[in-house]
């Protein structure tokens, strides 16, 4: 597939799960349901996958575990073995400092990646002139998608400044929104909005206890006297890992809604409520979201495609009540999972290493 419709599919919108990263009992790469989680994305009809991101647990990078270059391979070749006939987007997680970050982009390039997801974590003492020349130095190698990281996990808070002046750089394709926090989103939308490439870049969703909302607002501003009009086209998620079909169809509903320009039904509010619900019970915000990636992988674990809960830092579990939590909202909207899809499935994801 032509990299212009990968692009042309980016521009357009999509859902993109973040993906999350599959061990064994010994915590080791489990390969077969590493490949198996791929296979479930597409067969769920997501038009793309982000690896090596928050999800996929930034120790892979690590010393010592070496799992960035098995991961991206791994889903690389899953999504050419599939053959598909329509564009299909891969995203790269980039971080640590420029030199590791245009290394990690030129991995992802060599592996066949079409983007790279640039995170300013762990670089909170940089000033944000630092951030954008490090962000021209990686977007020389790959299209880069800027990320508003929250801070509870490790983000940086930025100015809306830094995101005009983003806005602004040639090799920026896309901005995922993931502050969880309005007033920050709308800064970036802003931005994006009184640049002058307002139409080459494209706005995505990490908000994952706003995701309905986000994807159902037409954002308008004045700029110099005239009306700009901007929305979230796609999303990029960790909540999307999982139910995952599920997601599919609620964004192809509210594609088709946007494309009516027909007043929003009142119950799609109501439907956002549930899914931010859900939300809480797997990434655990009453614990500043300590529970986030065991709270993926136990839905995971539950349908079959994991083995497990386990991560590669060992102290990273689900917190007290998270559990209790989880059951809650699993019995509350029965609507919202995809078990049965996954059934279906799930032998022949898992029958070939």
């Amino acid at each position: 597939m032509g990299e212009e419709n990968v692009h042309e599919l980016f521009q357009r919108g999509t859902v993109i799960p973040a993906h999350p990263l599959a061990l064994d009992a010994s915590r080791n790469l489990d390969e077969r349901r590493q490949r198996a989680l791929t296979k479930y994305y597409l067969a769920s009809g997501a038009g793309g996958i982000a690896v090596g991101v928050h999800s996929t647990q930034f120790e892979i990078r690590e010393p010592g575990i070496d799992l960035l270059e098995p991961v991206l391979r791994l889903a690389s070749e899953e999504v050419e073995a599939a053959g598909l006939d329509t564009p299909f987007i891969k995203v790269a997680g980039i971080c640590g400092p420029t030199k590791q970050a245009v290394a990690e982009a030129k991995l992802a390039v060599s592996l066949g990646y079409h983007f790279g997801l640039v995170s300013n974590g762990g670089l909170g003492e940089w000033s944000e002139s630092d951030l954008l020349h490090r962000m021209e130095a990686i977007a020389e190698v790959i299209p880069v998608i800027g990320f508003y990281l929250q801070p509870a996990v490790g983000g940086t808070r930025l100015s809306y400044s830094f995101w005009q002046s983003l806005a602004e750089l040639p090799g920026v394709q896309g901005i995922k929104m993931a502050p969880f926090n309005r007033y920050q989103t709308l800064d970036v939308v802003r931005a994006v909005c009184e640049s002058s490439r307002r139409d080459d870049i494209a706005l995505y969703t990490g908000n994952d206890d706003n995701i309905v909302a986000d994807l159902l607002t037409t954002y308008r501003f004045n700029v110099n006297g005239t009306s700009v009009e901007k929305r979230i086209v796609g999303g990029l998620l960790g909540h999307w890992a999982v139910w995952t079909s599920r997601a599919v169809d609620m964004f192809n509903a509210i594609v088709e809604m946007r494309e009516q320009g027909e007043p929003i039904p009142v119950e799609w509010l109501t439907r956002g409520q549930e899914i931010t619900d859900v939300n809480a019970a797997l990434f655990d915000p009453s614990h500043d979201f300590h529970g986030s990636i065991p709270g993926i992988h136990e839905i995971l674990r539950r349908q079959g495609l994991l083995a497990g809960r386990w991560c590669l830092n060992r102290d990273e579990e689900l917190s007290p009540g998270q559990l209790a939590e989880i059951d809650r909202v699993y019995e509350a909207y029965p609507h919202l999972n995809d078990d049965a899809f996954v059934q279906r499935h799930l032998k022949k994801w898992l029958g070939s290493s």
